[in-house]
């Protein structure tokens, strides 16, 4: 073959194979983006702290469950080939976030309602858990030994990307209607939209060919008859998957959702930053940061996968604290002065079934440095009182605010560039899927899908902004210090490889 030809192919097979991955993050994401909302939804209302804390465990199920959707999805990708099993998990994951857009509210089928989100969640992690190998590995073994860091790396901008097209429909979505359209049965339609998304990936790749080392291992007879025994119960091989996961995937996941969708929640939950303009604040630094994961790749290739993942892992790591701490100050009223003539108060009423109205009055502050915080009281028909506080900042502080997040999206990309690259490489092709799967998959799914809770959970504790970040830094110091002593780089002709040392 030549080499355009070859060329022609990989790019053919990363594209298809990145469109899949980035409609299943979207699918996966759209459910933290709309946390907020949907804790208002699925759950009772009688405590909105208690249910957003509830909203957040259901996100993070869903990624507790992906190691156990990289055994089964893993096993069976080793066993029966990679093209299939990601088909299958594009197919399971399509299904289930469409049917979340279709579930009745907790105050018309009560407590069912949280239980089937809870179940549909369990779905998503189950199919996430089995995407993201196939994916990886698909693309790894077409990619020439040297290269690999590179082309592996338009893998890992899926799910930033995903994320990213999450925020644009749900933007797109919420502007194009009033809020209370939005709140009252909008946020279904970026859920409703994802099934469309999918059935264009499943075309897309269903014309794909099984990877050619897996075709050879097969033709060959020597594909695993048991890859969850060679990949756990072989004693050399499970040191590789404990040193891929305590030395590289663990802080890797931290660093992941604290850049993202910590700093999301922090903006909307902690610093009450205005729905719109939050969303907008995150897309665009994610906008700016993404093609960074294609450079570290790259990078990597150069100078090996170690050097740029524990570098964003010791930066990260030193640097929350400052970012999130000038975050939370552009919201600090307390430094601010307010224009006392520019106070007003706005109410409305909005007709209700039966006849009655909902009253919604906003009490309206306007502070010097152009900051508006609105505090909305809202009367249901049937009397219950929801009380909110929103405040949208200038246009200098949101100018600020997208660079502090920018900056943090920089360090995912170093993290998160190199780590598919390395992760295939430390494993054998016979039961590569299984191997790589599951310590990656723990490493994103619990300690780094954990995060927004736990950390959540650490800010109302000790009410203190800041508290929640005890939890990312302590995780990505621990993950460098096992990743700087267990993980040694080896030059080979083709580029770096990392070795384990245990």
């Amino acid at each position: 073959m030549s080499l355009p030809n070859q060329k022609q192919s990989i790019w053919q097979v990363i594209f298809a194979s990145s469109a899949g991955t980035l409609i299943e993050w979207y699918d996966f994401y759209i459910f933290g983006s709309l946390s907020l909302i949907l804790s208002e939804k699925f759950f009772p209302d009688t405590n909105p702290t208690l249910s957003y804390v509830a909203t957040l465990a259901t996100f993070a199920v869903g990624f507790i469950v992906r190691p156990f959707g990289a055994i089964v999805f893993g096993r069976l990708g080793d066993m029966v080939g990679r093209k299939y099993t990601f088909l299958l998990t594009l197919l399971i994951m399509g299904g289930s976030t469409f049917a979340i857009g279709l579930i009745p509210g907790y105050a018309t089928i009560g407590i069912l309602a949280p239980i089937l989100v809870l179940i549909l969640r369990l779905a998503q992690g189950l199919a996430l858990g089995g995407e993201y190998g196939g994916a990886a590995t698909y693309v790894a073994e077409h990619s020439p030994a040297g290269r690999r860091g590179y082309y592996t790396s338009f893998i890992q901008t899926t799910a930033t990307l995903g994320l990213f097209v999450s925020l644009g429909v749900i933007l797109a979505t919420r502007t194009t209607m009033s809020a209370e359209s939005f709140n009252e049965w909008g946020w279904r339609i970026p859920f409703w939209l994802s099934i469309l998304l999918v059935l264009m990936s499943y075309y897309i790749r269903i014309k794909l060919h099984e990877s050619p080392q897996f075709v050879q291992l097969k033709a060959e007879g020597k594909t695993s008859k048991n890859p969850i025994k060679e990949s756990f119960g072989n004693k050399e091989n499970l040191k590789l998957v404990l040193l891929a996961l305590f030395g590289a995937a663990m802080g890797q996941g931290v660093v992941w959702y604290t850049g993202q969708f910590y700093a999301l929640s922090f903006l909307q939950n902690t610093m009450h930053v205005e729905f719109v303009q939050s969303n907008i604040i995150i897309a665009v630094a994610l906008f700016f940061a993404t093609p960074f994961f294609i450079y570290f790749g790259h990078l990597s290739d150069k100078i090996g996968r170690k050097k740029v993942m524990m570098t964003g892992m010791l930066i990260a790591a030193l640097s929350y604290y400052p970012i999130y701490k000038a975050m939370d100050n552009t919201t600090d009223l307390s430094k601010k002065e307010e224009v006392s003539s520019a106070y007003r108060v706005e109410s409305s009423l909005t007709p209700q079934e039966g006849g009655k109205f909902s009253e919604r009055s906003a009490r309206i502050h306007v502070y010097t440095d152009s900051t508006v915080v609105k505090e909305i009281t809202t009367t249901s028909a049937a009397g219950k009182v929801d009380v909110k506080k929103e405040v949208t900042v200038s246009k200098s502080n949101q100018a600020w605010l997208i660079l502090l997040i920018f900056i943090q999206v920089i360090f995912v990309t170093m993290v998160y560039g190199p780590i598919a690259a390395f992760l295939v490489e430390l494993f054998p092709t016979r039961i590569r899927y299984t191997s790589m799967s599951l310590p990656y998959h723990i490493g994103n799914g619990v300690f780094g899908g954990l995060l927004p809770a736990i950390s959540t959970l650490l800010v109302t504790k000790y009410n203190n902004h800041l508290a929640g970040l005890i939890y990312p830094i302590g995780i990505a110091l621990i993950c460098l210090v096992i990743g700087l002593i267990f993980i040694k780089e080896k030059k080979t002709a083709d580029g770096f490889a990392e070795v384990a040392d245990v």
